[in-house]
């Protein structure tokens, strides 16, 4: 070899990220890789056949055995859905989209692991049920790994080809059908109980995370007869499965699917499976439908009823909400006496209640007050209500408020959030509990991070690893009890406190408006 030929090759070794060690899983070996302090990163691994052609709108089936060692070093492409714009607030490049997407990623610990495995966190994803991705770089597990746990996130199907009840479905499926995103969570959980101990981890300590609808599917989770024995623990940030509108009645489901058969010209399933993907997502933009199926499956009951007869499953939750977030509206408010009317037309008898606690002192604490009473009259009453569930079961539920308005570089300006007003936004918690603020920065600078933010990520993602270690997520974070609900206020000092206004946000019970749009929130 030539000095030329030398220097080439030793410049393309140096280029090339190391390899990780090989593991075996139950459809061959992997190979993956050595990214940053020693983290091994497996990319793109099958845990599910790919749901196309036949497939589409079927439980997940088994993935395929693979020859030789299987590449895993690259994510594999998102479930088909719309693309992101590079003006967005969470803007991580652009990702590939298919409907073969059934795929996880997973961050392991440099070393050795301990005597029966690192504990296991599962990421879900959230995006209203209609997007989301695994490799979303706010979402890397890179960081907490670097703490000592397994990291694992795990796609499942969004939109239309995710979530859809149809009457043939029904038919194929034995008597139920849609929720085919949810399988796909329950799918994963199993691979995962198959074979996370080759990577280390402990498949009898899982804690399944998730955010806004991954949040919601973890709550779902936990009530689902089909999950049981997957996990150990659950967090759930900015959403919860008591909701006034949870999973909506088989018919009901099987009725919206048809709406999308006809809006898509076809005249049965197998006409719609034969429809490429993308006419069913467009297809499906003008035809309201519901996510989640009460189908006697997946779904055997409503949020209430399944705590009320104890047939959840009984582990530990971390949840909480964003301080800035709602899923309600009051509609245009603008000044203190719209607010009071808008109060009194929702509230009715409970107005005069709600205006003591709520009503805006000044003009300029309309905001303040408007934003407050929006997020208790939802997020945060549901909130409480999973944790009043889990204390009543005997279940053990620490409650967080995050409050950290990040800290925006001058003059930004994104397509879908406005910095100005966003205060501490739905999903703005994420970068601090994974310990991912730079992520927000990859292609321009919109925050400019303080030692005092890195100083909070460090805090809640140490949080998170404890709770996922079995412990209560710090020393002084209490137990929440509804005699005397507290939580933990997550700000750069975070500290234990009092519910704000607890006793009336459990009473909360305004008329029933249309929900909040997702697009009046940050694309999470």
């Amino acid at each position: 070899m030539t000095r030329v030929a030398r220097i080439a090759f030793a410049l393309l070794l140096a280029a090339t990220p190391a390899t990780a060690q090989q593991v075996s899983v139950d459809t061959g070996r992997l190979a993956g890789r050595t990214i940053d302090g020693g983290v091994q990163a497996y990319m793109g691994v099958p845990f599910a056949a790919p749901p196309v052609r036949e497939l589409r709108w079927k439980a997940p089936q088994p993935a395929a055995q693979w020859p030789g060692v299987r590449d895993a070093t690259q994510a594999a492409p998102m479930c088909l859905q719309s693309g992101r714009g590079r003006t967005m607030n969470h803007y991580f490049g652009n990702e590939a989209v298919s409907e073969d997407c059934l795929y996880l990623n997973i961050w392991t610990p440099p070393g050795a692991p301990p005597p029966g495995g690192w504990p296991v966190v599962v990421w879900i994803y959230g995006g209203a049920f209609s997007v989301g991705s695994t490799s979303m770089a706010n979402y890397s597990g890179a960081n907490l790994a670097k703490k000592g746990v397994v990291q694992v996130n795990i796609a499942y199907r969004v939109g239309p080809l995710g979530f859809l009840a149809h009457p043939e479905l029904s038919r194929e499926g034995g008597g139920h059908s849609g929720n085919y995103g949810l399988m796909d969570q329950i799918a994963g959980l199993q691979w995962v109980q198959r074979n996370i101990a080759a990577f280390g981890g402990n498949p009898g300590s899982v804690t399944i995370t998730g955010q806004s609808a991954g949040s919601m599917s973890v709550g779902t989770l936990q009530m689902s007869p089909l999950a049981k024995g997957l996990f150990h623990r659950v967090v759930g940030m900015s959403g919860s499965p008591m909701r006034p509108r949870g999973a909506v009645p088989l018919p009901e489901a099987e009725s919206q699917g048809v709406a999308l058969q006809k809006a898509l010209g076809a005249d049965g399933i197998d006409a719609m499976r034969d429809l490429p993907g993308d006419r069913v997502l467009a297809g499906a933009a003008g035809v309201p439908r519901d996510a989640l199926v009460a189908d006697g499956h997946v779904l055997t009951g409503d949020a209430k009823a399944t705590y009320a007869a104890g047939a959840q499953s009984k582990v530990p939750v971390l949840i909480g909400f964003t301080n800035d977030e709602a899923f309600a509206s009051l509609g245009q408010v603008k000044t203190k006496a719209q607010f009071q009317a808008a109060v009194r037309a929702r509230f009715g008898k409970q107005a005069d209640a709600v205006l003591d606690s709520y009503a805006p002192k000044t003009e300029a604490d309309l905001y303040r007050s408007l934003n407050d009473l929006q997020r208790d009259m939802s997020i945060g009453q549901q909130v409480m209500g999973w944790a009043t569930a889990q204390a009543n079961a005997g279940s053990p539920a620490y409650v967080w408020q995050f409050a950290r308005r990040q800290p925006y570089a001058s003059g930004i300006r994104f397509a879908d959030h406005d910095a100005a007003t966003a205060g501490a936004y739905h999903t703005g918690d994420v970068p601090y509990w994974f310990q991912t603020l730079d992520s927000l920065n990859m292609f321009r600078t919109t925050r400019v991070w303080t030692a005092a933010d890195r100083a909070l990520a460090d805090q809640m993602s140490d949080m998170l690893v404890r709770f996922a270690r079995g412990d209560a997520p710090a020393a002084n974070w209490p137990q929440f009890d509804p005699a005397k609900p507290q939580l933990m206020w997550l700000d750069l000092e975070p500290r234990a406190m009092d519910w704000p206004k607890a006793a009336l946000v459990a009473r909360l019970n305004p008329k029933p408006a249309p929900r909040v749009s997702a697009k009046r929130r940050a694309r999470d």
